[in-house]
């Protein structure tokens, strides 16, 4: 039975693949290729929004295709850390954010990396205000993560976006750099055996990862030093 239920998952999963590439204009998945490349490759805000009306079009362009309202989401997320915007305008774009994000769970898009998203998202709000969000943002960042967890516990991101939200709670509250740690470093192992599900799909926090590590490593050679 269960090995019937797998086929039937991956059969659907084909067919859906399938459906998107049939309804996708010619140049598609290069387009998508490189509008990746240029999102990963920027901390400018202005360049972020140019970017992220991208793939607003594409979504036009190929309107079964979850992957686009997800980078556009994910776009928007990193505008809103890049942006020296105040608190009202980094909200707006996390409202759109999820607006983009709710599209891409319509069109049944991986559901895991939807909830890591999210989380993200969650993050990013407890941060434009961290005094009067923490109580509500940190435990829906924890209450997400675990649902996307559940989904899929090999998805590195998790690990990543989980490690962030503990390394930034205070310590007397059972958060700190020392507790993330251990997050961090499992991340390290999940995406040294991860597979993209395709050469589109999400692939993003394996060098924010490293530079977390990285930093452990200089504060341990600094303390040694002295």
């Amino acid at each position: 039975m269960k090995t019937l239920i797998l086929l039937l998952a991956f059969v659907a999963a084909s067919l859906s693949a399938s459906a998107q590439q049939a309804t996708a204009p010619a140049g598609y998945s290069e387009m998508m290729a490189a509008t990746i490349t240029e999102l990963n490759s920027t901390g400018d805000p202005a360049q972020l929004k140019q970017i992220v009306s991208k793939f607003e079009r594409a979504a036009t362009a190929a309107p079964t295709d979850w992957l686009p309202a997800y980078y556009q989401a994910y776009g928007l997320l990193l505008t809103t850390f890049q942006t020296k915007e105040d608190a009202a305008t980094k909200d707006k774009y996390l409202d759109q954010a999820e607006a983009a994000l709710t599209q891409a769970r319509k069109l049944r898009g991986d559901e895991s990396e939807l909830l890591v998203l999210q989380g993200y998202i969650y993050q990013a709000r407890l941060g434009i205000s961290p005094m009067d969000r923490s109580a509500k943002y940190s435990r829906l960042v924890s209450e997400v993560l675990g649902q996307a967890k559940g989904v899929n516990p090999t998805n590195p991101r998790i690990y990543l976006v989980l490690g962030n939200n503990i390394y930034f709670t205070p310590k007397m509250f059972g958060g700190g750099p020392e507790a993330a740690k251990p997050l961090f470093e499992e991340g390290k192992t999940r995406f040294a055996a991860y597979q993209p599900s395709s050469p589109l799909a999400p692939n993003w926090g394996e060098r924010q990862l490293a530079s977390r590590l990285k930093a452990y490593e200089q504060s341990a050679g600094v303390q040694a030093a002295k």
